[in-house]
C-alpha cells in the first residue's frame, strides 16, 4: 500500500465516470482538484459528504477548484446517487480499485469485530502542477466542503 504525503506528485490515474467517459489525473492538469474517497454510494456518511460537496460547489469553483469523488462503485451507482442528490461533480468508478491502491486509501477496516477491506474517507488537495498540497485524514462529512476551505487557508 502507498503513503502518500504532501508535497508529493499525486498518481496519475484514468478511470470512467458516472457516464462511462474516461478521466485522467494528467489531463486536468493546470486545475486545482478535490479529490475526495469515500467508502460507498447512498449510504449515510457518504451522501453528507457529497451533499456538503454539492451544497458549497460554487464556493469551490470560485477558488479554482474541480471536485472528484471517488469510490469503488460502478457507473451506474454513481449516475443514480448523483441523480438522487442532484450532485454536480463527477463520480469515478474504480472497480478495480487500482486508484484506490494507488492513493492508500484501500485498507483494513473492523467493524463489530469482523475484518474486510474497503475504502478509507480521506480527501486529497492537489494543485494545478498535480502536486499534493494537502491531505485531509480525518474527513468531517457533514462539513467536508468547509474542511477543504479551512485547509486552503
Amino acid at each position: 500500500m502507498n503513503e502518500l504525503s504532501e508535497g508529493q506528485k499525486a498518481p496519475d490515474f484514468s478511470a470512467n465516470d458516472q457516464n462511462g467517459k474516461p478521466v485522467r489525473l494528467s489531463d486536468l492538469a493546470g486545475k486545482n482538484i478535490i479529490l475526495y474517497f469515500y467508502p460507498k454510494d447512498d449510504t449515510p456518511g457518504c451522501t453528507a459528504e457529497a451533499c456538503s460537496f454539492r451544497d458549497n460547489y460554487e464556493s469551490l469553483l470560485t477558488e479554482g477548484f474541480e471536485v472528484l469523488g471517488v469510490s469503488t462503485d460502478d457507473e451506474k451507482s454513481h449516475l443514480k446517487f448523483i441523480s438522487k442528490h442532484n450532485l454536480p461533480f463527477s463520480l469515478i468508478a474504480d472497480t478495480e480499485k487500482k486508484i484506490v491502491e494507488a492513493y492508500g486509501v484501500w485498507v483494513e477496516k473492523n467493524m463489530y469485530g469482523k475484518k474486510y477491506m474497503g475504502v478509507a474517507r480521506k480527501t486529497f488537495i492537489i494543485d494545478k502542477n498535480g502536486m499534493i498540497r494537502k491531505i485531509i485524514e480525518k474527513v468531517d462529512t457533514k462539513n467536508s466542503s468547509a474542511q477543504v476551505l479551512e485547509a486552503l487557508k
